[in-house]
């Protein structure tokens, strides 16, 4: 069986658990920039704020109900997930993280343990130890535990868990639920689901195989299958190295300076090289992209990207930042507004089996200083130790002005209790 575990709005809890004002409260939470709502607690919900709604359209409906507005702690968020993955790792050995608020767990050789009640003292642990709300849906694939998860949310009478083993129970659950709600199933296909007469879960289920495998995709039969109860789709308990490393972010302000470029270019290489470190890897090649605002006038419209290939693979920061500079002055304007920086680490390899020759230099003494540098700021803090190219004002960083402490993970701003 397979279990996937959700934390209930998950960054709106997380900011709940050290301000219990926010309890019982409208409370949305903003993306980069302070954008649009990324997450609503249910009271926000049921006002009728959308999720990825700007906050622009809806300031009349904030302003009239009293709405609680915040931006993205991602530091909290994160800390507080791997708290959670934790307290699961106690019930099953076997994890996939999903998603920061979603993970699944398979219980394999658990046949003499009711799960239902092996989940609900998972979901009363995490909210005892950390005070997050959790569902828990069970069934004996992925698509079908997250069908689960969807009716454990929404119906308080399963007390936020609910096993779908029985052929009844599943086929009740599928029949009420939309086609365009199954795990998969985008806008498009949903469509094109409804132009030959399915509608919901459960028609899609009891479609033939061969004719949907060959109007659509694997991918899709592959979904039949999961909803039949049968395993299709692979557990990653160990997570896949990435291919390609990506860091970018849109500015706060518009910059027309190159040295501020390069303090958010600097900034960004030095992130996706930690990640490339981390993983235990190499890269050989990096791009850098700039780029002015989508809505900006046609004429003051720019946007370049350049890829630089490295001698050999490597993980040292200082030899990315050098190729990184050297890019972005080749494609840096004058004259523009840039909006958004960023790099992308391409050609990676595991550096355990890179073949190097003769002439490829000896780097252990670089080696060791970034993982010296890694150890000081994992210990300390991000950002203890930087480069100097990624300079000390950034200026050019994203709007964050209502973020909340950093409560587990600076103690500057751990909170203080006093007699």
């Amino acid at each position: 069986m397979i279990a996937l575990c959700d934390v209930n709005n998950f960054y709106v809890s997380c900011e709940r658990v050290f301000n219990p004002a926010l309890h019982n409260r409208p409370v949305i939470v903003l993306s980069n920039n302070d954008g649009c709502a990324v997450a609503r607690s249910n009271e926000a919900k049921r006002l009728g704020i959308k999720m990825g709604q700007p906050l622009f359209e809806i300031k009349n409906l904030v302003k009239k109900h009293a709405v609680i507005v915040l931006s993205s702690n991602y530091a909290l968020y994160g800390d507080m997930s791997q708290r959670v993955d934790s307290i699961i790792s106690c019930y099953s050995d076997q994890i996939e993280n999903y998603s920061i608020d979603e993970s699944f767990i398979r219980f394999y050789g658990f046949e003499h343990l009711d799960l239902t009640e092996h989940c609900q003292i998972l979901r009363k642990q995490i909210l005892q130890w950390l005070g997050l709300p959790v569902c828990v849906g069970i069934a004996p694939s992925k698509t079908l535990a997250k069908v689960a998860n969807h009716y454990a949310k929404k119906y308080k009478g399963y007390n936020g868990v609910l096993k779908l083993d029985e052929e009844s129970r599943i086929q009740k659950a599928l029949h009420q639920l939309p086609v365009n709600e199954v795990w998969g199933v985008g806008r498009q296909l949903t469509q094109q689901l409804n132009m030959i007469g399915i509608f919901t879960a459960l028609q899609l289920r009891d479609s033939d195989l061969k004719t949907m495998r060959k109007r659509f995709s694997v991918v899709l039969e592959k979904t039949i299958m999961e909803l039949r109860g049968i395993s299709c789709i692979d557990f990653d308990a160990e997570p896949k190295n990435k291919q390609q490393i990506i860091c970018s972010r849109s500015f706060g302000e518009h910059i027309t300076e190159i040295g501020l470029l390069k303090q958010a270019i600097a900034y960004h290489t030095a992130r996706a090289c930690v990640t490339l470190r981390e993983q235990k890897s190499l890269a050989r090649n990096i791009t850098i992209v700039i780029r002015t605002s989508f809505y900006k006038d046609p004429q003051q419209k720019y946007g370049k990207s350049i890829s630089i290939q490295l001698p050999y693979p490597t993980d040292d920061t200082s030899q990315f930042l050098q190729a990184a500079m050297l890019g972005l002055e080749r494609i840096f304007k004058k004259g523009y507004n840039y909006k958004k920086a960023g790099i992308v680490l391409n050609d990676i390899s595991d550096s355990r089996f890179v073949q190097t020759d003769i002439f490829t230099p000896n780097s252990n003494t670089n080696h060791q200083v970034m993982s010296i540098m890694d150890q000081i700021n994992n210990r300390f803090g991000k950002g203890t130790l930087i480069n100097a190219q990624q300079g000390f004002g950034k200026q050019w960083q994203m709007k964050s002005e209502i973020k909340s402490p950093a409560y587990t993970t600076s103690i500057d701003e751990v909170i203080r209790v006093f007699n």
